[in-house]
């Protein structure tokens, strides 16, 4: 048994692998995760301040180094050929000249050839983190994206915020059940059932979600909205928002929409998009004439009697379509200005709509990004 003295052993302590598959090997290199984020973003040059050892390894966590054979078919030395034909055609005394300065030419280039191997690993390898760093990193991830979603979503009938807490546990629900609805013994079927009624029992058929307060819960975006509902009304699951917890390779915002998809989609705790509180500006003429863009009469489904009624009336009629609730409407001089809330799945195209009728003479204004409570 070899004896393990301390100049022989290999420390990982704060220490990340790059691994990359090259032929049929994998190779691996002991580096510090930081420096490596510094050296791919070109802020650091050093590799010596990246490696914690030059060694290119096989396995090295076992200390198992990779051999020059190997390295060779992965990676043919470019000047090898070079080198058989220039060895093999000096002779006598011109010929051992030739032989000592090979040799110092291969040190230089054996010693450049792997730092080009080193840096083709660095720039393309795989980065591997020990556990606790990688639970440390989930955990921080999830923080962050439960933050971000409760402040994003409301109960509907009190239109105040969740809880982290709730919001989290409405998660692992979702995250337990494969992504998709909750079972009927779950915290989110009996949440569900008490604030939702039938709403929740129809699952799929209903995705979006529905209360007695709020009308339509909020579509994160009209392509959610058709595909949830065109077709078959039952939709299929795989089309389907789903959640099955956090990963490291998407970002914390993609991560947060994906979930307030999921939630407002299987409604495991009885959730909506929080309002956005906008306020819009036009002249009294413009707002007066007969509306003729045909993009938004498709784009909103506020109301129920909204599809028959936004492709005709005029510019503030159509505006007031998008509108789930007016705060205040006066006309000031010649100007008429709306306050009111408006679903955040509406809001692009309201300001499409805008764009396409006002010439530039509209304004839209947001006031506040996501209405937690307002007193009723």
């Amino acid at each position: 048994m070899p004896i393990q003295q301390p100049a022989n052993q290999i420390k990982l302590t704060n220490v990340s692998l790059v691994r990359y598959k090259k032929g049929k090997k994998r190779f691996e290199l002991a580096c510090y995760k930081n420096k490596l984020l510094e050296y791919r973003s070109g802020t650091e040059t050093d590799l010596d301040n990246v490696l914690q050892v030059p060694t290119i390894f096989l396995n090295a966590s076992k200390g198992e180094t990779a051999p020059n054979a190997e390295l060779v078919k992965a990676w043919p030395m470019p000047s090898q050929n070079e080198k058989q034909e220039s060895g093999g055609k000096g002779g006598g005394r011109g010929g051992k000249k030739g032989k000592g300065k090979s040799t110092t030419d291969e040190g230089d280039d054996e010693k450049s050839w792997k730092d080009a191997i080193i840096e083709e690993i660095l720039k393309k390898g795989e980065i591997q983190v020990n556990a606790n760093e990688r639970k440390e990193l989930l955990d921080r991830m999830e923080r962050e994206i439960v933050e971000e979603v409760a402040q994003r979503l409301v109960d509907p009938q009190t239109k105040r915020v969740y809880t982290t807490g709730m919001i989290k546990k409405g998660l692992d629900v979702l995250s337990k059940q494969g992504g998709h609805v909750p079972s009927q013994d779950s915290l989110g079927h009996k949440l569900g059932k008490l604030n939702l009624g039938e709403g929740i029992k129809k699952g799929a058929a209903a995705p979006k979600g529905s209360s007695e307060t709020s009308g339509q819960a909020t579509p994160m975006t009209d392509d959610d909205n058709e595909s949830a509902s065109g077709g078959n009304s039952k939709g299929k699951k795989s089309d389907m928002p789903t959640w099955t917890g956090v990963v490291t390779n998407k970002s914390v915002k993609q991560q947060a929409l994906e979930a307030i998809r999921a939630l407002i989609t299987w409604q495991p705790i009885p959730v909506m998009r929080a309002r956005m509180r906008l306020r819009v500006t036009c002249p009294t003429n413009i707002a007066k004439q007969a509306a003729k863009s045909k993009a938004a009469s498709t784009s909103t489904d506020v109301g129920e009697d909204a599809g028959a009624e936004q492709g005709k009336g005029t510019i503030k009629d159509r505006i007031l379509s998008f509108v789930e609730q007016v705060e205040s409407q006066e006309v000031l001089g010649e100007e008429w200005e709306v306050v009111g809330f408006v679903e955040p799945g509406a809001f692009k195209a309201l300001g499409e709509f805008i764009a396409a009728e006002m010439k530039g003479r509209g304004r839209l204004e947001v006031l506040d990004m996501a209405v937690t409570h307002t007193d009723d």
